[in-house]
């Protein structure tokens, strides 16, 4: 039997009999080395950029607003530790060491965290409510259309 007769050599464009079935990264294979070699003068010339590159791309490449949410997620506690101490003693977040103060102060931004939910949703319940008037602004303006075309045609048959 010859290579060609075989059905494992003639399942595909990018298949054999070492594919297995296996899906095949289309075009070019990515160029390491100079990715590499980027890096490292990234690291000489310009630090911070070269590592924020080489964080990203051992994230997997995220797009911005998945990064900043996986930052946010779980760093948050360190940031707000480490900023802590830049705050004044009497700003909105230091402590007071009074317990029935603190407690009030829990309840009090727990109600205003509770209130600014509500106000997400009546936002979203608005841009939802806009959007199906602009839809029903678009379906209104297209019978119109298709009510004037049916109108020109029937006229157009009826002068023939």
């Amino acid at each position: 039997m010859s290579d060609s007769a075989s059905t494992a050599w003639n399942t595909g464009p990018n298949s054999g009999p070492w594919n297995n079935g296996a899906q095949r990264r289309c075009g070019r294979p990515p160029r390491r080395a100079l990715e590499i070699a980027g890096i490292v003068l990234g690291f000489i010339w310009f630090w911070p950029l070269a590592l924020a590159y080489l964080v990203w791309k051992l994230m997997g490449y995220p797009k911005y607003d998945e990064a900043k949410a996986y930052f946010r997620e779980n760093f948050s506690r360190v940031t707000d530790d480490l900023f802590a101490s830049n705050r004044s003693a009497g700003g909105f977040g230091a402590g007071t060491g009074n317990a029935a103060f603190e407690e009030y102060r829990r309840n009090e931004l727990r109600r205003l965290e509770e209130e600014r939910r509500k106000l997400d949703e009546e936002a979203r319940a608005f841009r939802d409510f806009v959007e199906e008037l602009k839809r029903a602004k678009d379906r209104e303006e297209f019978d119109a259309f298709m009510a004037r075309r049916r109108s020109e045609r029937n006229d157009g048959q009826s002068n023939a």
